[in-house]
C-alpha cells in the first residue's frame, strides 16, 4: 500500500481523541506533502536542523512536534515556530526553552519525558527527578513554557505484556503528576506513547498522541 492508503487505514483504526504525529524524519518534501494533502497537520522530527529546514519549505499551518533528544544549543533553531517539544528530560533544557521562547515572544508547550523502558540507552526522567524539577523555584518562574503532559518510549520488544506494563506505568505517572502538580490545570492532558509497532497497545493504555512513521511511509530504505 502507498502512503495515502496507509494513513487512511490508520485513521480508521485510531479512535477520536487520539492524534497521530506523523514522524517525518529523513522524509523528502514531496513525501511529506503527500501526507499533508490528506489533511494531516501534525508532524514530528528529531533533529533541530532538519526541522528548521523543513519548516521553511513547507506550509505554515503544520504543527511541528520535536520528538527526539534536544540539545540546549539547538533550541534557538526551533523556538520561533515549534508547537510542542515532547522530550523534556532536565531543568536545564526547560530553562533554555523558556529563554528562547521569551526571545521569540511565544509560549511553547512541552512534555516531560519519562524513562519507562528496560533499555538504558533511552533518555528520560524518573519520578524523583520530575518532582524536583516541578518543585523548583526556577521552574515556577518560567512563564513562556507550558507543561502539557508526559511522553515515554517502551522497550523495543515483541513481548506485548512487557510493552503494556511500561505504557501502563507511564499512565500511572501521568495521573500522579497531574494530582500532585497540575490538579487545577486542564492543559495538562497529553500522554504521548506508542509508535508504529506498538501504538494499538498504547491507545488501549490511554495514549492521546501516537508517533507513527514506518506505518505511514513504509519501512526505511
Amino acid at each position: 500500500m502507498g502512503i495515502i492508503e496507509n494513513l487512511a487505514r490508520l485513521q480508521t483504526e485510531i479512535p477520536q481523541g487520539v492524534r497521530i504525529v506523523v514522524v517525518s524524519k529523513t522524509k523528502t518534501i514531496p513525501e511529506i506533502m503527500e501526507v499533508y494533502n490528506t489533511g494531516q497537520r501534525i508532524f514530528g522530527e528529531n533533529k533541530a536542523q532538519e526541522m528548521e529546514m523543513k519548516h521553511g519549505l513547507l506550509p505554515g499551518d503544520i504543527e511541528w512536534h520535536f520528538i527526539g533528544h534536544l540539545q540546549g544549543n539547538k533550541v534557538r533553531m526551533i523556538a520561533p515556530f515549534v508547537s510542542m517539544i515532547q522530550s523534556i528530560d532536565s531543568l536545564k533544557l526547560l530553562s533554555e526553552i523558556n529563554k528562547e521562547a521569551i526571545k521569540a515572544g511565544r509560549t511553547i508547550r512541552c512534555l516531560l519525558q519519562f524513562h519507562i523502558a528496560r533499555e538504558e540507552t533511552k533518555f528520560g526522567l524518573d519520578l524523583d527527578e520530575a518532582g524536583r524539577l516541578l518543585g523548583s523555584d526556577e521552574y515556577k518562574l518560567m512563564n513562556n513554557i507550558r507543561i502539557a503532559g508526559v511522553m515515554g518510549m517502551a522497550t523495543f520488544s515483541e513481548d506485548e505484556d512487557l510493552v503494556r506494563s511500561e505504557f501502563r506505568e507511564l499512565g500511572n505517572i501521568f495521573q500522579y503528576v497531574k494530582r500532585k502538580f497540575f490538579a487545577n490545570d486542564p492543559g495538562f492532558a497529553e500522554i504521548s506513547m506508542g509508535m508504529s509497532g506498538d501504538y494499538r497497545i498504547a491507545i488501549e493504555e490511554g495514549s492521546t498522541l501516537v508517533r507513527i512513521g514506518t506505518a505511514v511511509f513504509g519501512p526505511r530504505q
